[in-house]
């Protein structure tokens, strides 16, 4: 780990925290979902913080079990006959990842436009949103991290919010209000000012009020039962805690079935933690960019582990990272925090995590799907036109009524089909100069530029180094596609870090979606452009024409 990741520690360390009071329910929902033991969702969180975190270069990623492979495992499991055969398939997936990651797959997440992926974090939001009214009243009937529409309980999203009327916990209702009143007051500017609380967590506070009212609703008419609490196994002592561990039976490491699921598990794997790579790199304030292959062969190591000792698969989860976003996290270190108190949590204190009641953490998480599907997000995708807002829209409805992989299917598909019209109309040719020796660096774009050249634009801008000089010449372009245009204010963004000075050419003659005021101090006018182009004498070093 790097030494700077402790220079953030004071925003880090609540991040955590709040990453880990999030993530405990959803390890145990998600495993009691996939119809596997309960710590090997706990195990997979332990994983998924530590040892995917030390390996992974993304910023603000955090990784663990996820809700979209809880179906292939619960059919895994079953197919198999064993829990110790499934986590034979699980190394396997691992591995494979690796070797995806070695084969420079990881390049597939820069294909995902940027209308799918604001529309699956959109998405997740409402969902989110719309599973947790549940539990804030006290039906706990179907478990944390079940995020598809058809749930283990028999019912689907919306029959569940009817349903749930005749199951009132009136304690937990209580619980949960106070919850979202706390939170929402931790939100206002008034209270971010005073110093003691940014450093107490609203979160916290919430948890720590749910434990109390816990106690004193105990034998009254507002008591919550244990069915309404955070449940981790418990052991007697430190070699029960052990024995909770499972290891793999590795005498069925010929069976084809294994194999097949292996195989299925890592492609599952790869593309969600792909999707929330994308995803997560878009809510970064600092618009960093993750290393795609990188990440892929930290997963894989992850899915290693986790198998060698018992635990479910993993993958990076938007859940979890939007929590670590949202709650201030700077750095790996809070994703690695979080994995740390998973751990003591489960070794420890599994008593005292056994009193958190659900809904103290169901209003942070309404909390969290809020902010990720505000109504402003929607007014924005639709100014920037029907281009942006036709899949936005499809994918958000796709992924609420069916499940994460088939909604960005449904919505890759529409957004795939516009762009695929509209690019008929004229081919593209980027061009890519440099003069190594000053550090200046020129982008030629052509006449059509659209999220099909995303992945290639974003290789060429990563090339640029710190403390260059940055020419992008649009002057011969006559449409630039929202995603291309969010790249370049994304590196504008990312490169106030790095000492990189951009200039765009004139923009004037181009429709830039809702990107005048975040671009429009980088324009250079006509004149500059003969200056720069007559100075630099730069040589072209890459032409891909279409």
């Amino acid at each position: 780990m790097n030494k700077d990741l402790f220079k953030n520690l004071k925003a880090d360390a609540p991040a955590g925290l709040v990453v880990f009071l999030v993530a405990v329910p959803l390890c145990l929902g998600i495993a009691l979902a996939s119809g596997a033991p309960l710590f090997s969702g706990i195990i997979a969180g332990m994983v998924g913080g530590i040892i995917v975190t030390t390996f992974s270069g993304s910023s603000l990623g955090v990784s663990g079990p996820a809700a979209g492979l809880a179906v292939i495992v619960l059919a895994a499991i079953e197919d198999l006959g064993s829990f110790e055969i499934f986590l034979v398939a699980v190394v396997i997936a691992g591995v494979i990842q690796i070797v995806l990651g070695i084969l420079r797959a990881g390049i597939i997440g820069y294909y995902f436009p940027t209308s799918v992926i604001k529309g699956m974090l959109s998405a997740i939001g409402i969902i989110i949103f719309l599973k947790q009214i549940p539990h804030a009243f006290g039906y706990d009937a179907d478990p944390e991290g079940d995020l598809g529409f058809v749930q283990a309980d028999g019912e689907n999203t919306f029959s569940e919010l009817i349903n749930m009327l005749d199951f009132i916990t009136p304690g937990a209702v209580i619980i949960s209000f106070v919850s979202l009143a706390i939170l929402i007051l931790w939100e206002q500017k008034f209270m971010k000012k005073v110093k003691i609380f940014q450093i107490v967590q609203g979160p916290l506070v919430v948890v720590i009020l749910g434990i109390v009212f816990g106690k004193i609703f105990a034998g009254g008419n507002f008591e919550i039962t244990n069915d309404h609490m955070v449940s981790i196994p418990v052991s007697d002592d430190f070699s029960g805690f052990i024995g909770q561990f499972s290891l793999p039976d590795f005498s069925a490491i010929t069976n084809p079935e294994v194999w097949i699921i292996g195989i299925t598990m890592a492609i599952v794997a790869s593309l969600e933690t792909l999707l929330c790579v994308e995803a997560t790199d878009k809510l970064d304030p600092q618009k960093r960019v993750t290393p795609t292959n990188k990440e892929l062969r930290a997963q894989g190591i992850g899915n290693i582990v986790s198998g060698l000792i018992g635990g479910l698969p993993v993958t990076q989860v938007i859940v979890r990272s939007s929590a670590n976003i949202q709650s201030g996290g700077q750095t790996r270190m809070s994703a690695l925090i979080h994995g740390i108190l998973i751990f003591l949590a489960a070794l420890a204190i599994p008593n005292v995590m056994n009193m958190i009641p659900l809904a103290s953490l169901a209003a942070i998480l309404l909390v969290v799907g809020y902010k990720l599907a505000k109504p402003a997000l929607f007014k924005d995708m639709y100014k920037k036109g029907l281009l942006q807002f036709v899949p936005f829209v499809v994918t958000v409805l796709a992924i609420v009524f069916t499940d994460l992989l088939v909604g960005i299917g449904i919505g890759m598909a529409v957004a795939v089909f516009n762009i695929l019209v509209t690019n008929l109309k004229n081919p593209y040719i980027l061009k890519t100069t440099h003069d190594i020796a000053d550090k200046h660096y020129q982008i030629a774009l052509s006449e059509q530029v659209t999220f099909l050249n995303k992945a290639q634009i974003l290789k060429e801008l990563n090339k640029v180094p710190d403390g260059a000089e940055l020419y992008i010449d649009a002057s011969k372009t006559v449409f630039i596609e929202h995603d291309v245009l969010e790249i370049i204010a994304d590196f504008k963004e990312n490169a106030k870090y790095r000492n990189i000075d951009i200039k765009i050419s004139p923009l004037n003659h181009l429709d830039l979606n809702g990107f005048t005021q975040s671009l429009e101090q980088l324009v250079v006018g006509t004149d500059e452009v003969q200056q720069i182009s007559t100075a630099k004498q730069l040589k072209v070093i890459t032409s891909i024409d279409k």
